[in-house]
């Protein structure tokens, strides 16, 4: 079975994906939301998240198209209409993360390429847990969006704990953002001792924060942090190559 040649990438993960397995001749589109890797961003630009330029796409060729999510389904349904191959996947945690990226390895046939990079990832992930297991573990608030408020989805949650944080609201860490809905009066309740904002597209809003969450150990003894949602909130590459990395930082400040 031929490799497909000519892929469009919907969102940036697989675009990283693709460029760390040595397989970047084969992007022909890409997210005007792209940033990872930078030269990635020299690709042609075929959609934003939820919308896309349908005439270009077509225009482009592509024999396979990727995105991610119950939320590019309109998109993905309009393609499919023009008789385009999409896969559409619905990673949500770690080993989601980890199976979706071994999927497209397959796709362009680097399997041995994509294990060696999944398995320094893994050893990665367990020395961090394994050195953070008798240190403090602090309660930590982890913010995506204001209006509503929503907590943080579960591979978020995954690698609070394995940092060596408490998420406050793990039970709430669901796939869906409607599922991750929370109040100021669950936020105050809960105690946070450490507030991370990654506001998904925006700056995390500090005066929000400070006026809202006030009566929190976090706010009282500024353990309030911001993160680059292009590493935490991607479900792919970034979290291991950077994301992990600052909030392991973070954590270790606020346990200082």
């Amino acid at each position: 079975m031929p490799y497909p040649k000519r892929i469009i990438c919907l969102t940036e993960e697989p675009t990283e994906w693709l460029y760390l397995l040595g397989e970047e001749r084969r992007i022909v589109g890409v997210s005007a939301y792209t940033v990872r890797p930078p030269q990635a961003r020299q690709k042609p630009k075929v959609s934003a998240f939820i919308t896309g330029n349908i005439k270009k796409i077509k225009s482009l060729k592509p024999d396979l198209i990727i995105g991610f999510s119950d939320i590019q389904a309109d998109l993905a349904a309009k393609l499919i209409q023009e008789g385009l191959n999409v896969l559409v996947t619905n990673q949500r945690s770690l080993s989601e993360i980890i199976a979706i990226l071994r999927l497209i390895a397959r796709l362009v046939g680097q399997e041995k390429q994509a294990e060696k990079l999944l398995r320094g990832w893994q050893r990665k992930l367990q020395a961090i847990k394994s050195t953070r297991i008798r240190k403090k573990k602090p309660r930590v608030f982890f913010q995506e969006w204001d209006e509503p408020i929503i907590s943080g989805i579960t591979w978020v949650s995954e690698l609070i704990a394995i940092c060596g944080g408490v998420d406050v609201f793990a039970t709430k860490a669901k796939p869906m953002a409607k599922d991750r809905i929370v109040s100021i009066e669950d936020i105050l309740a809960a105690k946070p001792e450490v507030i991370i904002g990654s506001w998904c597209g925006k700056p995390m809003d500090r005066a929000w924060v400070a006026q809202h969450l006030a009566a929190t150990p976090a706010v009282q003894n500024g353990r309030v942090y911001e993160m680059d949602s292009a590493v935490i909130l991607q479900p792919g590459p970034a979290l291991f190559l950077e994301g992990i990395d600052s909030l392991l930082n973070i954590l270790h400040e606020a346990t200082k």
